[in-house]
């Protein structure tokens, strides 16, 4: 694919940044003018300075507002009447349906990620049925449509939202194994660190995560809960009183998790659905064991006892019973786990597999 005008709608610059600049970077060294749309944001200029034209188009991320969403709507038929782009690539629900929508009507060749269901998905009621119709509005007439797990896939063609033979698996956005290199394991100590990273929300399982901690807690003292990542729902007086209570440590958002993941000896992620968790692909690159849900999108990346355990979703006695499992292993065979991560993320994840499949796959 050479010399064609790629349009790119995403609801973060930051998600595009970090978990799509090798792809972006590909289609740019290719010849190809690739235009993005989506909200301002810190790291729009390092896409710009990629290469990327920057077309700022306001997204609400959350919710459903009919007259918000049209206006996005009707945003994404006025930039493909001026662009005229040769292919459209959609990333996040909205996006993906108000883009898919206009790309559709506009007879412009386009591919839709699905990143992760959201929580749309998560129960039988009006909106998942809302959702459903305009899925299937947007994507009747798709070229591809990326999953990052055959669950995901599974769930749309049950809902006769897709045929297979329209749609292709890819291991998440897969990770630059350059980039998060195999760290040495801290050494043995007594103090055990386990560490989560993500957005401090109910869908991550942090319920969970701190019921757990504080049971651990009681019994073990030698035993820190690292936390890093925004606050998105209201768990400000929750996180203060674990704090306080010397059962987490909170650092908040941090640019760079790197340091986090090296000082770590296990790392937690507890949600209840992913697309595929970026996160836990990091970790196990830097040769760390995860613990982490039983559910598509999580469950990828491990091999139950060589590099981590799988905890029932939603369910804190599990994740007690598989953390307590972790504190009870050798120093020597939590340290083979973590070797173990970087061999599996290494045989499954590797970006460069998932930027060619990618493109091998635009191109068919």
């Amino acid at each position: 694919m050479k010399n064609k005008k790629i349009l790119i709608l995403a609801n973060l610059d930051v998600g595009l940044y970090k978990f799509r600049k090798a792809l972006i970077k590909k289609l740019i060294d290719q010849g190809n003018e690739v235009y993005i749309s989506l909200p301002k944001g810190m790291l729009v200029q390092n896409l710009k300075e990629m290469g990327c034209h920057f077309i700022e188009t306001p997204v609400d991320r959350r919710g459903i507002n009919p007259a918000t969403d049209f206006k996005l709507m009707m945003r994404y038929f006025n930039i493909l009447g001026k662009i005229k782009p040769d292919l459209v690539i959609t990333y996040t629900i909205k996006p993906n349906i108000y883009g898919g929508i206009a790309a559709r009507f506009k007879r412009i060749p386009y591919a839709v990620n699905i990143t992760g269901l959201g929580t749309a998905f998560q129960n039988e009621n009006m909106i998942k049925k809302l959702v459903v119709f305009l899925y299937k509005l947007s994507c009747k007439k798709v070229k591809t449509i990326f999953f990052e797990n055959e669950g995901n896939k599974q769930v749309f063609i049950e809902n006769n939202i897709i045929k297979e033979s329209r749609s292709c698996t890819l291991p998440g956005a897969g990770i630059d194994l350059d980039e998060y290199k195999m760290t040495p394991y801290p050494e043995e100590s007594r103090n055990i660190r386990f560490l989560f990273i993500g957005r401090v929300m109910k869908e991550k399982g942090v319920d969970e995560l701190f019921e757990a901690a504080e049971r651990i807690k009681k019994q073990h003292s030698d035993v820190f809960f690292d936390v890093v990542g925004p606050l998105e729902d209201d768990y400000k007086s929750k996180l203060e009183e674990l704090v306080r209570k010397s059962v987490i440590v909170y650092h908040g958002y941090q640019k760079d998790v790197k340091p986090f993941i090296e000082k770590c000896h296990c790392f937690v992620l507890p949600s209840y659905h992913e697309g595929m968790a970026n996160t836990l692909l990091e970790a196990g690159a830097m040769g760390r064991p995860l613990i982490t849900s039983n559910i598509h999108g999580c469950l990828e990346a491990v091999e139950e006892g060589r590099n981590g355990y799988l905890a029932e979703a939603k369910n804190a006695e599990s994740l007690l019973g598989q953390l307590e499992k972790f504190l009870g292993l050798l120093y020597e065979e939590r340290k083979g786990m973590g070797q173990a991560s970087r061999e599996v993320v290494q045989e499954r994840f590797d970006k460069k597999k998932v930027v060619g499949k990618t493109i091998r796959e635009i191109e068919r």
